[in-house]
């Protein structure tokens, strides 16, 4: 599933495609993904002006001059293609502009969705009510994520990915902070000190930023919007490479969390 990292790309990638353009067409294909089109999307988009695109969690956000928001998710498996030389049977959601540039909605598995909502209302929006804030904002700080954590006998890895606690954080990125910041998946999140809460925020960040810069990870059919592979993937430092050298020699070690796979090393997360 695309995480933080890769709906940034994704949003970088359409900036210079739609920001300050009219959308000239706006086509659903189909009547749904994981839930409905809104019914008058077209009505709404085709002819607005796109004034900003931005992102919430794991949330693509395109704002146009009629005050409305077109909110997209990427499911398991979407992915905006940029001026395709055709489209396929995957290709849900058509849009054009006034520049002459197409962009498609891809998504096999249909796990994503597309919604409207007013702009000034965005906050109010149901996913984004009671949720935390941003990992890359100034507002999450290691007294911030303390004051989250406080009382918590869940474990850390789990009270990270809890969208109250801290907005947009996957499976992988938890994975990879938590080693960066030498703290175990399985430490009662209330118990860790503002010492070690101040080195988590400090590794979160500097995960993300490194994923960011790489374009994100390339997982299942994952790609940016030209086309190209995130290669963050090269980087990783424990996920995905059980059975690996850590850094430090120890083996990378893995467990099922919920459902989850944990990739650590028990020498340097304590």
């Amino acid at each position: 599933m695309p995480e933080l990292p890769e709906v940034e790309t994704t949003v970088a990638g359409l900036r210079s495609v739609l920001e300050g353009r009219v959308l000239t067409l706006v086509e659903p294909r189909r009547a749904d993904l994981r839930l409905p089109f809104p019914p008058d999307l077209r009505q709404r988009m085709t002819g607005a002006r796109v004034e900003r695109l931005g992102r919430r969690a794991k949330y693509g956000l395109v704002e146009t001059d009629r005050g409305d928001s077109m909110i997209f998710h990427l499911g398991m498996s979407g992915r905006w293609r940029v001026d395709p030389e055709e489209t396929g049977r995957h290709d849900h959601l058509l849009l054009e502009t006034d520049e002459g540039r197409r962009l498609s909605l891809c998504d096999p598995r249909r796990f994503g969705f597309v919604e409207l909502v007013r702009t000034d209302a965005i906050a109010a929006y149901p996913p984004f009510a009671k949720m935390g804030p941003e990992p890359l904002g100034e507002d999450f700080t290691g007294r911030a994520l303390k004051a989250a954590l406080a009382g918590k006998g869940t474990a850390i890895k789990a009270a990270l990915l809890d969208q109250h606690v801290v907005a947009g954080l996957g499976n992988i990125y938890v994975c990879e902070a938590l080693h960066m910041a030498g703290i175990a998946p399985w430490v009662k999140a209330g118990t860790l000190s503002a010492p070690k809460l101040d080195r988590l925020v400090a590794a979160i960040k500097a995960v993300l930023a490194s994923a960011i810069e790489a374009g994100g990870s390339t997982l299942r059919d994952y790609a940016r919007p030209d086309g190209e592979l995130g290669y963050f993937s090269k980087q990783w430092r424990v996920y995905g490479r059980e059975g690996e050298a850590c850094g430090c020699g120890a083996p990378v070690l893995r467990r099922v969390d919920g459902g989850r796979s944990t990739f650590y090393c028990a020498k340097c997360q304590k």
